[in-house]
């Protein structure tokens, strides 16, 4: 009998060397085409039916996780969300990584940050439309536009330059004043 266990021992050691480590890659599953949808999930989803095929699979999770919610939500918030879905759809992919780390820089500021910028957004809502559209004009006018063949760099976020403060003005030393190096005399 004792000599069977570290028999057994060594088989498990064994077989638990041949599993796969817990850190493999798992495929994600696959998330439906736009013919595999619902009509529901059509009618919540259709500002994105041009380009629901193209989505990733971890992005078409996140969209059908808003199709669970979509009905019991206020008839605001349902018009809300697909107002953005048709912005969204509008934007082009670089617009659109830059507004997702817009927002991920947003959720990591400051309380106080976030809330000088919702009060800031709010105000800006309450502009009438025309203004609105002066102030997005104004915008894109404002934002350099990046020459044809050239890479556009993203913008600098580094902390602001450090300003050096000017020497003070010191008295003249003449020549015959100065102290020759030691290694000189």
């Amino acid at each position: 009998m004792a000599r069977s266990l570290p028999a057994v021992v060594v088989a498990v050691a064994l077989g638990l060397a041949f599993l796969a480590p817990a850190h493999a890659v798992v495929p994600s599953l696959k998330q439906p085409t736009w013919t595999e949808l619902s009509p529901e999930q059509k009618q919540v989803l259709a500002p994105l039916a041009g380009e629901w095929d193209k989505l990733e699979s971890w992005r078409r999770k996140k969209w059908l996780g808003i199709t669970q919610r979509f009905y019991g939500m206020k008839p605001e918030e349902q018009a809300r969300i697909q107002r953005r879905m048709v912005e969204w759809v509008k934007l082009s992919p670089d617009d659109r990584k830059l507004a997702r780390e817009k927002f991920k820089n947003l959720q990591k500021a400051p309380p106080e940050h976030q809330e000088a910028f919702k009060q800031k957004w709010n105000e800006y809502k309450q502009l009438p439309e025309e203004e609105q559209q002066r102030l997005k004009a104004e915008a894109a006018k404002s934002k350099p536009q990046p020459k044809p063949g050239k890479a556009v760099r993203p913008p600098v976020t580094a902390s602001a330059p450090k300003v050096v403060a000017p020497l003070p003005a010191t008295t003249a030393v003449a020549p015959s004043d100065q102290v020759a190096p030691a290694a000189a005399q």
